[in-house]
């Protein structure tokens, strides 16, 4: 079965209030999931869509075959190049960037590192902003989660 699941987050100011949020379909359902924090950052709130939503398609086995297809389409550079290119060094390098730096949010790269060993996961990037409905969708949902 194939899952096509759209990702955004979103902050008032960086660091600042952040929602996130996701939009998860599949062949005959559409489900909306989104949160927010009072003190975050975008790119917390960028991976934390992403976590949640695998959390919620593997907590979801009954309503779900056990194999899945799942495409990711995000507009973050950061969590497409991070999950996709840098996690394999950073990994290896200790949680360090290649100058040396501890990688920021290496407790959300962590889990959504063991999220995608549980399935096969293709990750594409799409403009935001840029009429994609479901892309404008977890936009507007991130933007609503994101507590004032």
């Amino acid at each position: 079965m194939e899952i096509k699941i759209y990702t955004d987050g979103a902050c008032i100011g960086n660091p600042g209030p952040g929602g996130w949020a996701a939009v998860i379909l599949t062949e005959n359902d559409k489900k909306e999931l989104f949160g927010g924090e009072r003190l975050t950052t975008n790119n917390r709130m960028e991976l934390t869509a992403a976590i949640k939503a695998l959390e919620y398609c593997n907590n979801n086995e009954e309503k779900q075959p056990s194999f899945k297809n799942i495409k990711i389409f995000t507009d973050s550079n950061y969590l497409k190049d991070g999950i996709t290119i840098w996690i394999n060094n950073w990994e290896k390098n200790n949680w360090k960037t290649a100058d040396k730096k501890n990688v920021k949010n290496v407790d959300l790269w962590k889990k959504l590192r063991e999220l995608v060993k549980l399935n096969p996961i293709d990750w594409y990037w799409v403009k935001g902003h840029s009429d994609n409905p479901m892309n404008d969708l977890a936009d507007k949902l991130a933007k609503k989660a994101t507590p004032i």
